[in-house]
């Protein structure tokens, strides 16, 4: 009777554990697959002090989720925040630039470049019966594509903000402001939509998630830092007050240009070249690698005249003495907009010379990087502190440095330094700027294929890792107050 009875027992047993499983197998499927349906429920339910969120965290990392700890949540900002900004592209009274709108198409890339033009002899099909990947592709255009990216391409979004690891904010913080640059325009103008963000964010609720109070949250902007950091209301001053508000201190912003602001961090410029797949960019590297380069150097710019700093017309003026070593592109009077012309002149030069323009990079160290040219910088902040994430650390391993003082002191010969460089150090360097292609340029979101990390993909897995560590520090923080409190009420 007692054999019997412990045999039915165990019957039991296994029957409640056979069902036990298999709704423990029901959830984790309904949740992975509709986790906002079921966000009251992850919130309310706890199972020996632990959150049902923490347990299905911990299933996600057993069961083998590649999005666990990759979560991004989008907010859902009002159109005025962004698209609304494109309506007044259309108006030339606000935009001053009418030439921006066409730059818009194609997901932020622009119009795409005729490859079939006589005179574009890049080699730039990619393949038979695929759309060109080559583009004209505006400089200032990078929050738009971002956002494209982030929508259209990142595998990992929710939409249920408390299994986020990352908030992204897509507004136009860069299009925002250029309505109001030039003109007379106060700063309460420049700055109202900023004011209005902030504002709309901190009445959010994910806003204080686990004490965080927004340093979760992250932008992107197309235009360089400073024109978002004004320091003080004095309207004769440049740019918005964006960064400078407390709620924006706490947020990230990747920008193509930054200050020494810790909240800052750079990515690269977009380029014209946006493929779809890695054979794509495979098949360029090698054309890059086999390039004939009967120039030295070369230069693709324009005088900063009314700059009385700049070393621009210095260089100008050397390319022009050494017409037999170095080709000169000249803004003023060529079309440097013209991604034919401008990468023709890179592709041809084994050296590009980066200076500063209207500020301290340009968007054409990426393009000469992507034509396999070695870039030639004369100040550390036009690319060693701006890229941490997508440009080497060791400088020198990818580029020339020659400081800009002695250019403007004219005790330096820019062909005979780069004549110095030698043969094995050329491969080497040109080996490895090919090598960067990849990391800094951004890949079509409209493509399937996701068979390399791109500029967004490194920009996104920096933004994870940043944001992971602040979370760190908050929790290391609160066990450490919890801990004096225990020991202090012992």
């Amino acid at each position: 009777m007692a054999k019997t009875q412990t045999i039915a027992w165990v019957n039991h047993l296994l029957l409640f554990s056979l069902i036990a499983l298999t709704l423990v197998f029901i959830s984790y499927f309904t949740i992975h697959h509709n986790s906002a349906s079921l966000a009251k429920y992850l919130t309310e339910t706890t199972a020996a002090g632990v959150t049902f969120q923490q347990q299905y965290a911990a299933s996600n990392v057993a069961g083998g989720n590649t999005c666990s700890g990759r979560y991004i949540y989008v907010h859902h900002l009002p159109a005025r925040f962004n698209d609304d900004v494109f309506k007044s592209c259309r108006d030339n009274s606000l935009l001053k630039n009418p030439d921006m709108c066409p730059d818009l198409s194609n997901l932020g890339f622009g119009a795409q470049v005729n490859i079939k033009n006589p005179s574009g002899d890049l080699g730039l099909i990619t393949e038979e019966r695929s759309a060109s990947s080559w583009y004209a592709t505006n400089h200032f255009s990078l929050e738009v594509i971002f956002r494209h990216k982030m929508m259209k391409s990142y595998d990992c979004l929710t939409n249920d903000s408390s299994l986020a690891s990352l908030i992204y904010v897509p507004f136009y913080p860069g299009f925002d402001i250029v309505r109001h640059l030039w003109g007379d325009y106060n700063t309460t103008v420049r700055d109202a939509l900023g004011f209005e963000l902030v504002s709309w964010l901190k009445n959010q609720p994910n806003w204080k998630t686990s004490g965080l109070w927004g340093r979760d949250h992250f932008f992107v902007s197309g235009r360089i830092a400073w024109d978002l950091r004004r320091p003080d209301d004095d309207d004769s001053h440049w740019g918005s007050k964006l960064m400078q508000l407390p709620e924006a201190m706490n947020m990230t912003m990747l920008s193509i240009e930054t200050t020494s602001w810790s909240n800052e961090l750079g990515i690269p410029y977009p380029t014209y070249f946006h493929p779809r797949r890695l054979k794509e960019v495979h098949r360029w590297q090698k054309r890059m690698t086999r390039q004939k380069r009967p120039y030295l150097f070369s230069f693709v710019g324009g005088p900063r005249a009314n700059m009385t700093d700049s070393i621009r017309g210095e260089l100008i003026n050397q390319c022009l003495a050494s017409r037999r070593n170095c080709k000169l592109l000249n803004c003023h009077s060529a079309n440097c907009m013209s991604p034919i012309e401008v990468l023709k002149v890179f592709r041809n030069s084994v050296f590009c010379l980066q200076p500063a323009g209207d500020s301290y990079t340009r968007r054409s160290t990426f393009d000469s990087i992507l034509a396999g040219c070695i870039p030639v910088f004369f100040h550390p902040f036009s690319a060693y502190t701006q890229y941490i994430w997508h440009l080497p650390r060791n400088y020198s391993s990818y580029s020339v440095y020659i400081p800009e003082n002695l250019v403007r002191e004219g005790r330096v010969s820019i062909r005979m330094q780069l004549l110095q460089v030698s043969k094995a150090e050329v491969v080497s360097m040109r080996q490895e700027v090919i090598n960067l292609i990849p990391k800094v340029i951004y890949r079509d979101p409209r493509s399937k294929s996701k068979d390399f990390e791109d500029a967004f993909d490194i920009a996104v897995k920096g933004m994870l890792e940043r944001v992971g560590k602040v979370r760190r520090q908050i929790k290391g923080k609160i066990q450490g107050l919890d801990l004096q409190n225990q020991v202090a009420g012992s």
